[in-house]
């Protein structure tokens, strides 16, 4: 699974997740992208998940792109600890998405297959995402 190899600092905090996304808003690289119409924290396993479906649907035929990278650290205390003694350990970490943002992008394969591909993987992911193609923006 994805993770930073190192950080500068082990814990964040949890910020905001309102606003649209200005960066990575386009198609770059391949010519079908998966892109998020809500913001959400997406998990390093998630975004596994979504990558195994979609390259097994296409059978490991065509590129695939991931564009996001899961950068920020959430923390969790313990079940049953009482309040005070700092902030908890890190546990996952997760990808900041906003609206707009281009998260898989596919390329060298036809536009069912690739529409098929990115619904397998909208599947396993806890927003709401729409197709594009680089012909639409």
């Amino acid at each position: 699974m994805l993770s930073p190899k190192r950080e500068k600092y082990r814990k964040q905090q949890r910020g905001k997740r309102r606003g649209v996304a200005w960066r990575g808003s386009t198609i770059e690289f391949g010519e079908y992208g998966l892109m998020a119409a809500e913001c959400a924290w997406i998990t390093a396993k998630q975004i596994e998940a979504a990558r195994v479906a979609m390259t097994r649907h296409v059978k490991r035929g065509g590129k695939l792109w991931v564009r996001i990278f899961p950068d920020k650290p959430v923390t969790f205390k313990p079940a049953e600890t009482r309040m005070g003694k700092g902030k908890g350990t890190p546990e996952y970490h997760v990808a900041v998405v906003k609206p707009g943002r281009v998260m898989f992008e596919l390329g060298g394969v036809n536009e069912a297959m690739a529409r098929a591909a990115m619904l397998l993987a909208a599947r396993k992911l806890p927003i709401k995402t729409r197709f594009v193609s680089r012909e639409v923006m």
